[in-house]
């Protein structure tokens, strides 16, 4: 599902380096960079 620049990202939860959860919302009022890349060994 693309995303448009500018636009709010969906909401999400995903392990944290500890396996914790961690979301969206627990992120509200800090700055915050998505960064995804391909599955290593994988053309793209």
């Amino acid at each position: 599902m693309p995303i448009d620049v500018g636009s709010t990202a969906p909401a999400f939860t995903l392990p944290n380096q500890d396996d914790r959860p961690v979301t969206l919302d627990g992120l509200a009022g800090r700055w915050i960079v998505l960064y995804f890349y391909p599955k290593d060994d994988t053309p793209g």
